[in-house]
């Protein structure tokens, strides 16, 4: 398995820490920051930053919190 683990926030973004590439519909990667350990991915569709999160969840009114089922 990949050293990349994502989690999903309480009626925010995905959190996706480790080493990855994101690369956009043209094949293009975006632009990376080795730095950051935590990349933020937006889920509700209105960040001005897309695909990263801004935050906009907030203003929005974003609700969702999927849980992985339980055995």
């Amino acid at each position: 398995m990949a050293d990349v683990r994502i989690r999903v926030r309480p009626n925010g973004p995905l959190l996706v820490e480790g080493s990855f590439d994101l690369v956009d519909s043209a094949d293009a990667t975006f632009p990376s920051n080795k730095d950051k350990p935590v990349v933020a991915l937006c889920r509700c569709g209105t960040s001005e930053n897309a695909p990263f999160c801004d935050g906009s969840h907030n203003r929005s009114g974003f609700k969702s919190e999927p849980l992985a089922p339980s055995e």
